[in-house]
């Protein structure tokens, strides 16, 4: 069945609902996922009524879309801050590879968005078109750092930048998504800022001794 017509916000006021609905969904699809999460505490949450929220996103999938989108295009714009394209490629993706930990362990709601989604077999995500938009540059600007490392003998040549960029964020993203039981497992309080710091330096390092030629 098609979604229904979505109302595009004309005016300040308009945005702001939007937006105060996107944030309360973020939370409410973070904390209940898809199946779990109720349009009607949406809505409560946001401060509007169901009415405006069907009119937006036209219904509850169409919605957790749009709550994907807007948490990758967060992520992409603060790594995009960091500039990697002005900094000597080891920097670069030492900074590339301490961001994406940090950002995970800042926004927990993001790893429960992805993980979610990953059980719906990122069935919701192949929907849109702005997201794999959002990598690409991603990809190309990795592709030059490492180019750039390679021509100046700091790293090996022929690295693949996906591989590369999987690499650099699953080394993050499985210790904050994994948190509490590798916690629980090693009796190690894990979550601590010094032991989020040691995590940080070792994947750095093996994030460039990988690159090493």
């Amino acid at each position: 069945m098609d979604a229904p017509a979505r109302t595009i916000p004309q005016s300040p006021r308009a945005e702001a609902t939007r937006q105060r609905i996107l944030d309360a969904a973020l939370a409410e699809f973070a904390a209940h996922g898809l199946a779990g999460a109720r349009v009607d505490e949406i809505a409560a949450r946001a401060g509007a009524n169901k009415r405006m929220l069907y009119a937006y996103f036209g219904n509850k999938e169409e919605l957790w879309v749009a709550v994907l989108e807007a948490a990758y295009a967060h992520k992409r714009a603060e790594e995009r801050a960091l500039q990697v394209d002005g900094l000597p490629p080891a920097e670069a993706m030492a900074g590339l590879v301490r961001f994406n930990l940090r950002y995970t362990a800042r926004h927990p709601e993001f790893v429960a968005l992805l993980n979610q989604e990953n059980m719906h077999r990122a069935a919701y995500l192949a929907r849109s078109e702005r997201v794999p938009a959002l990598y690409s540059p991603l990809l190309e600007s990795l592709s030059e750092v490492l180019r750039r490392g390679a021509e100046g003998g700091v790293f090996r040549a022929g690295v693949e930048p996906m591989q590369a960029y999987i690499t650099l964020v699953s080394l993050g993203h499985f210790y904050v998504s994994n948190l509490h039981t590798l916690s629980a497992i090693f009796g190690a309080g894990l979550g601590a800022e010094a032991a989020i710091e040691a995590r940080e330096a070792h994947a750095v390092e093996v994030v460039l001794g990988w690159l090493r030629p």
